[in-house]
């Protein structure tokens, strides 16, 4: 079996407003074998999703390269624009050695629970995927069954929005569950009505360019 631990600390800091939540990175960057094009950051690896999209809504002008320069840019953009960012997975064994969710046993969760109390200016959780199997959405629901707290829907339509009151505060989270910006997600975009629908408009529209009219209003707001 593989140990798949996360590399990464949560990037968290007081003025942050926002968090992005998913899972782990791909094996290779617990095992340090990055490739070129690949970022030793958060979300950095070459065949992610997330960067481009952020990088088309605020024009960014990203590089995307094994670079100090690379890393920076991120880092920038989130202080600047108050979003943090804490993945809900510290470990996972894996016998087979690849990036799946699914293929994720014996998860061992962060408490991230413990960051929305601590960090006071956190507002909304942006889930990168949903509600099925080994998603984000699907282990906060796991850490917030112990302690009775429940997500009250906003929105049932992907992306689904959720609202949630912190145990013993007056503070209310909202969650929204965004497709996941990872190749894997693609099958379940091209299924969605709305993605057809700007399809039949536009023979060049593709999930990305979904992905990026689904972020931009939660990432700007």
């Amino acid at each position: 079996m593989f140990l798949h631990t996360h590399p990464y600390e949560p990037f968290i800091f007081e003025q942050a407003e926002k968090l992005i939540v998913g899972t782990l990175p791909p094996p290779r960057f617990t095992t340090g074998e990055l490739k070129a094009d690949d970022v030793d950051f958060c979300y950095g690896s070459r065949n992610g999703m997330l960067w481009p999209i952020l990088d088309r809504i605020f024009d960014l002008g990203l590089v995307y390269e094994n670079t100090h320069l690379a890393i920076e840019q991120r880092k920038n953009f989130l202080l600047a624009n108050k979003i943090g960012v804490c993945d809900i997975v510290e470990s996972a064994e894996r016998e087979k050695v690849d990036a799946s969710d699914l293929g994720m046993q014996n998860v061992r969760l962060r408490n991230l629970l413990h960051y929305l109390e601590r960090y006071q200016n956190l507002k909304t959780v942006l889930f990168m995927g949903g509600n099925s199997k080994n998603g984000p959405e699907y282990f906060f629901r796991k850490l917030l069954k112990p302690i009775e707290v429940k997500l009250e829907t906003i929105s049932e339509e992907v992306p689904r929005i959720y609202r949630f009151q912190l145990p013993e505060t007056d503070r209310k989270i909202q969650t929204v569950s965004l497709t996941a910006p990872s190749g894997a997600a693609n099958r379940a975009v091209g299924s969605l009505a709305s993605y057809k629908r700007m399809k039949a408009t536009d023979a060049n529209f593709n999930t990305l360019d979904f992905r990026v009219l689904q972020y931009r209003d939660f990432f700007l707001s």
